[in-house]
């Protein structure tokens, strides 16, 4: 029995070594979001609905737990969207953008 129990640890660990993604998959999102949880979002990841996991969801990181919630809600599409181009924007500066300036006609 010792020698059965040995193996499988050793196996699990193997697995978990080859597919470091499978432990940690979404199994059930959840298609609301309690008011004010994005605000205390630490980090998110995207999981696609490829490979290991089947599911496409958007893990929310809050105080060390995890929360898996649908990518098609519409206030995490919106902050999901705010807060990538926060990351994306680097040194605290603003991109300038350029004005488009109209022709003016001549009458």
């Amino acid at each position: 029995v010792p020698f059965i129990s040995m193996l499988f640890l050793i196996l699990l660990l193997l697995f978990s070594a080859l597919f470091p993604g499978a432990f940690s998959c979404c199994t059930k999102i959840s298609d609301e979001i309690p008011k004010g949880i994005l605000q205390r979002v630490e980090k998110f990841d995207i999981q696609k609905a490829d490979g290991l996991c089947h599911l496409e969801a958007v893990i929310l990181y809050i105080e060390g737990r995890k929360f898996c919630v649908s990518p098609r809600i519409r206030k995490v599409k919106k902050w999901m969207k705010k807060k990538r181009f926060k990351i994306h924007r680097k040194n605290g500066r603003r991109q300038r953008r350029n004005k488009i300036k109209r022709k003016r006609r001549k009458s």
